[in-house]
């Protein structure tokens, strides 16, 4: 506990202590026995009475604290001291456990996502390490990251080889080996070797800043049992004090036009006790820390959900539609056929489609570039043009070259030769001649099967790809992964047309999520109900596009952060029908006389904490992963 929650306890002992003390007391003169009890009410409530003045002052009194100081201050008038002292306390016991349970949530999230490192640190002209703040670090600065230091910044290993634990971003306790030339991301610990980095980003736009500004605004996006909560707050507490105020007033009135004593003291013991069982502590603190649970517990799985409006509609996805390349294949390619035309060498082919690709980051570059394997002299190679869903276009050695799709050989006039093998065509043309064609092939990521089976068991009910793609390529991977449905040869603009077309096709209250890894998907990430983005090699647009973003690029977490989602749901049902439920019985009870004050206390305080005891379950997700 920190020092509010320990101050506050001991206020409640001594005002236990000097309760149980006063009911040993032999009996006091009235003025005398309200003044002494008044000491252990004002020890352990002065702050609900401020509250509840505060709200008056500022014309929104109508909440718990105005509830409870005037169902306490009401006991003191009827002469109920011990049940009034009985009621703040119970009140400020019950607001301490929500309090750290709320407090564990978040150190439980905090501890999980302690990734921000607090320096980088620069070798200097001397050999010595100067620690600086990683925001000072400019892109391209070389950094050194010793053992047992988290990578500060997002790079490119430039020398050294470790082994990197990657637990607090993926949730995978297995570290990665890495080597000279491997692309690093922040937040990762080294664990062996010294590790000298290329900065490609600055910290700001760095890994570990954007995971901990998602997790950090991710309270921001309520979702719709959030704000039904929120409103029916707001309807409810002024509801139950005009109900309290006429169950005070009515029945009085009512006995005294029939000729019958008023009783106006039981009525109004009646009113207050109403007005005790009435507060809504149970749902304004429980829903929102489920959801606050649900959230910290996939995060701890290398799941991140930008709010809890997105993790309940993950919880009623019944259409994942993906991407191919980098979500359900590794996106390394690889060249497996060299197809040069007549009177052209196979090392001249991949020389021009080598130099042509040389200025692309996309994987299919890189595998002609790899196949080329030689370096590329970058002054070779003039008026690039990349061509979206098409290829590039540029000069090698002052020729004009194209490399691209069919589509790109047929803009600029040429005919393409039949292709039987199952990869993705890449034409090359040199000097507006067909120069001939290299055949890629992509390597399917080894749980992508074992995902759209999860998916499947889930409850998910239609599993579609779009992809760029061939329909061969297309065709072959999606009997592979045992998909639905597919579509290929799709431009970024037809993968939008394809996802509206599914949208409108889908089931009331149904909802449809995309997931994708390229820059090129963000659109479509976008118009999806749910945007899930591969984070670790995922492009940033994709990353800030999406709404679930996926840290160790792993499709079988879908499946898992759907059950998470559906636990957190199922939590979040169970308190509102539970304390509800309570609430109206114990109500009823209050109204008819058969509910006194203690009943009330149970009503208020026992519902909040077995609703924040249930709201806490959301946190753990161990028994989900084992499924």
């Amino acid at each position: 506990m920190n020092k509010k929650q320990k101050k506050t306890l001991e206020r409640i002992l001594i005002a236990v202590a000097l309760v149980i003390v006063l009911k040993l007391l032999p009996a006091l003169p009235m003025p005398v026995e309200l003044a002494l009890y008044c000491i252990p009410y004002l020890v352990v409530g002065w702050d609900v009475l401020r509250k509840a003045l505060k709200g008056i002052k500022n014309r929104q009194p109508f909440d718990e604290c105005f509830l409870m100081a005037v169902a306490t201050v009401g006991a003191f008038a009827l002469g109920d001291y011990v049940e009034g002292c009985a009621v703040i306390i119970f009140y400020q016991i019950g607001e301490l456990f929500q309090s750290v349970a709320v407090g564990k949530s978040r150190q439980s999230i905090a501890s999980l996502m302690d990734i921000r490192p607090d320096y980088a640190n620069i070798e200097g002209e001397d050999g010595k390490l100067e620690q600086v703040d990683p925001d000072e670090v400019e892109v391209g600065t070389v950094i050194v990251v010793q053992p047992g230091e988290r990578v500060p910044i997002d790079g490119v290993i430039v020398e050294g080889a470790s082994a990197l634990n990657t637990a607090a971003l993926t949730g995978e306790s297995l570290p990665r080996d890495v080597n000279a030339g491997d692309e690093v991301i922040s937040g990762c610990v080294n664990m062996t070797g010294l590790l000298k980095v290329r900065t490609t980003k600055e910290f700001g736009e760095s890994t570990v800043s954007k995971i901990l500004d998602l997790v950090e605004n991710s309270s921001m996006k309520k979702a719709r049992a959030e704000n039904f909560i929120t409103r029916f707050a707001r309807v409810y507490t002024p509801a139950v004090c005009y109900g309290a105020l006429a169950l005070a007033l009515l029945p009085p009135v009512v006995l005294l036009l029939m000729g019958q004593p008023a009783r106006f003291g039981d009525w109004v013991y009646r009113a207050l006790t109403f007005l005790v069982i009435s507060c809504p502590c149970a749902l304004v603190i429980s829903i929102p820390l489920s959801f606050f649970g649900g959230i910290g517990g996939a995060s701890s799985c290398g799941i991140l959900i930008k709010g809890s409006t997105y993790l309940e509609e993950l919880a009623n996805t019944g259409v994942v539609v993906f991407d191919k390349t980098g979500t359900l294949t590794q996106g390394t390619f690889k060249v497996t056929g060299i197809h040069p035309a007549e009177g052209v060498t196979d090392a001249a082919l991949v020389e021009a489609a080598a130099l042509a690709e040389s200025w692309s980051k996309h994987p299919i570059s890189l595998s002609i570039k790899a196949a080329y394997g030689k370096p590329i002299d970058a002054a070779r190679v003039t008026d690039v043009q990349e061509l979206g869903g098409h290829g590039v276009t540029a000069k090698v050695d002052g020729k004009s070259v194209a490399a691209g799709n069919a589509r790109l050989m047929e803009k600029l006039g040429l005919a393409v030769p039949a292709v039987d093998g199952v990869g993705t065509i890449v034409h090359v043309a040199v000097e507006g001649s067909y120069a001939g064609y290299l055949l890629i092939s992509d390597v399917v990521k080894p749980h992508s099967a074992d995902a759209i089976r999860a998916l499947k068991a889930s409850g998910v009910r239609k599993t579609v790809m779009l992809t760029g793609d061939a329909q061969p390529v297309a065709q072959a991977v999606a009997q592979q992964l045992g998909l639905d449905e597919y579509h290929a040869g799709l431009l970024p603009g037809d993968k939008v047309d394809q996802i509206e077309k599914l949208l409108a096709a889908k089931q009331p209250k149904e909802n449809l999520a995309f997931v994708g890894d390229g820059i090129n998907d963000a659109p479509v990430l976008s118009r999806a109900d749910v945007g899930i983005a591969m984070g670790a090699l995922g492009s940033d647009a994709a990353i800030e596009a999406a709404d679930v973003v996926l840290m160790d690029d792993d499709p079988a977490k879908i499946a898992l952060a759907m059950r998470i989602a559906r636990r957190t749901l199922r939590i979040v049902h169970q308190n509102i029908v539970f304390a509800l439920g309570i609430k109206a019985l114990c109500l009823l009870l209050g109204a008819l006389g058969i509910a006194g004050m203690w009943a009330a206390i149970f009503a208020d305080v026992g519902v909040m904490v077995i609703a924040v005891l249930n709201a806490t379950r959301a946190l753990y997700t161990k028994d989900l992963t084992k499924n």
